[in-house]
């Protein structure tokens, strides 16, 4: 199939009154403790259908206006082929900000982790398209510069899918397994690490737009194409624990750039406290 660089989105409408997601989601003790033990949950629920649709206009809207990927999908790489990667809409539209900074949100972050505050790194709106390629094997810290393994990605698609990432469960615990970006390489080392060391595997499905999964920043973790005539349209924000300290990037020019780009004027050692970074 060919494919043209024209990005279709849904018609979503301009919403004026947005809920304030300051309501708190319960977090069971066992759910806490299979995060820590595994490294990822998934939550049902965690926006409402009305929340959720009211969201889905605000980020749509802004991920087309800020999408900057024309190219048509059989001239990208494997990375580029993934999704639409729309990086801090929070910062450019005080609207998305209202999801992005939500304190349901961070404090399931932080109670998850075990910390008693979070700050925000950074959103990205992740839209794959149709026909979009499957998302290599991946740690999300290999691009962070940050001295603490207390780091978790918030991943909720904003319309029903019929599948999910696919998580290697209890891999958190490796730490640093691969200096590589996601590429192909990064697909078959990650995918032989995880068989040579019999890491189960958890997909959770399907999810209905709201619902949410957790995962910690060392999770390896892939997610699948999408055959589908539909943009697979998620929405994701990172936390830290407040505390938190940037380190040295060293040979990592992607966590030399985060650290310019997400943590602008914080230099290795300094804790990790930008004016774009706030404590939720």
């Amino acid at each position: 199939m060919s494919h043209t660089n024209t990005i279709s989105y849904s018609t979503v409408d301009t919403v004026v009154d947005l809920p304030d997601l300051a309501s708190e989601y319960p977090l069971s003790a066992k759910t806490v403790a299979d995060y820590s033990e595994n490294g990822h949950v998934f939550l049902q629920g965690v926006c409402s259908q009305d929340e959720i649709e009211k969201y889905r206009a605000i980020i749509v809207g802004a991920a087309k206006r800020f999408n900057t990927e024309t190219r048509p999908l059989e001239e990208r790489d494997t990375f580029g082929r993934a999704f639409l990667q729309i990086m801090n809409l929070w910062h450019r539209d005080s609207d998305v900000a209202q999801y992005t900074l939500a304190k349901r949100f961070a404090k399931i972050a932080a109670t998850l982790m075990g910390v008693e505050r979070v700050r925000i790194y950074h959103d990205q709106a992740l839209f794959k398209e149709p026909g979009g390629g499957p998302t290599p094997w991946h740690q999300d810290q290999y691009y962070w510069p940050f001295d603490t393994p207390n780091t978790i990605t918030l991943w909720m698609p904003l319309v029903d899918i019929h599948s999910s990432m696919t998580f290697g469960t209890g891999s958190h615990k490796y730490g640093y397994v691969l200096e590589k970006a996601i590429s192909d390489d990064s697909d078959v080392l990650l995918e032989q690490f995880i068989e040579e060391k019999k890491i189960p595997l958890t997909q959770y499905g399907a999810m209905k737009a709201g619902d949410a999964t957790f995962h910690a920043g060392w999770t390896l973790h892939s997610a699948p194409d999408n055959p589908t005539t539909k943009m697979r349209e998620v929405m994701t924000v990172i936390y830290f624990a407040d505390g938190a300290r940037a380190i040295d990037p060293g040979s990592n020019v992607h966590r030399a750039n985060d650290l310019a780009n997400w943590l602008p004027g914080i230099k290795p050692g300094e804790l990790a406290a930008s004016d774009i970074n706030p404590v939720i």
